[in-house]
């Protein structure tokens, strides 16, 4: 998360923009005291909420299980995994490369 104040606002408004392009978050100070915090709008913000697009950001991220995001949107697992599928997002992680390397060590 980036912190900007709000005087460099005023001077590079362009700051807060990048932020916002790169689908980052930005929190917003006002005499090194946090004011707010300015996030980039998207499908799964005006679709689903802001506590669930947030909650589905760190899932992608891979900061939350797919148990923990079940649990914080207070739906089983197969509906979670329903809702990603939906979203097209991968519900596991899966990476063949490392499968490969296992099977040519194993053999």
């Amino acid at each position: 998360m980036q912190t900007v104040a709000i005087r460099d606002l005023k001077t590079n408004p362009s700051i807060l923009t990048n932020s916002l392009e790169k689908k980052e978050y930005t929190m917003i100070t006002q005499k090194n005291e946090p004011i707010g915090i300015a996030i980039s709008l998207d499908d799964t913000l005006i679709t689903n909420g802001l506590k669930t697009a947030l909650i589905i950001d760190a899932y992608k991220k891979g900061f939350l299980s797919l148990g923990q995001l079940s649990k914080s949107l207070n739906l089983n697992k197969i509906k979670s995994m329903k809702m990603l599928s939906l979203m097209g997002i991968d519900v596991i992680d899966y990476d063949f490369e490392d499968d490969m390397k296992f099977m040519d060590s194993f053999l």
